[in-house]
């Protein structure tokens, strides 16, 4: 019988990192089309979680998810500021179209246990 005493003892599967957090914000913001408060909410947390002790690949993510948020805020509010309709329009629909192929891309990665 072998006694466990240190992570070099442990098997892999064991060591593997808690990404339970990056799943639940990835979506919090996949609830973006419909409201913008879970979006909100998971950037609130997201930015509670920085100075937390996060494995690589988590704080990663939770990087690219700051990052994708905030870019999106900025489309949209300089669509919010233009004065014609379809210039808004048009930039909503690319900064959304933006937001999911990031948001796909980012899940995608972190369902994989890649750093992004």
């Amino acid at each position: 019988m072998t006694l466990i005493t240190s992570p070099s003892n442990l098997p892999s599967e064991t060591l593997q990192e808690d990404t339970s957090l990056g799943h639940f914000l990835y979506g919090l913001l996949a609830a973006f089309p419909l409201l913008l408060l879970p979006s909100l909410l998971s950037l609130l947390i997201n930015m509670l979680q920085r100075e937390a002790n996060l494995g690589e690949v988590l704080k990663s993510h939770l990087g690219w998810q700051r990052r994708s948020m905030f870019g999106l805020l900025a489309v949209l509010l300089l669509g919010y500021s233009l004065e014609t309709l379809w210039a808004s329009i048009a930039l909503y629909l690319l900064g959304t179209l933006w937001f999911t192929a990031r948001l796909f891309k980012g899940w995608l990665s972190l369902l994989e246990g890649r750093s992004i």
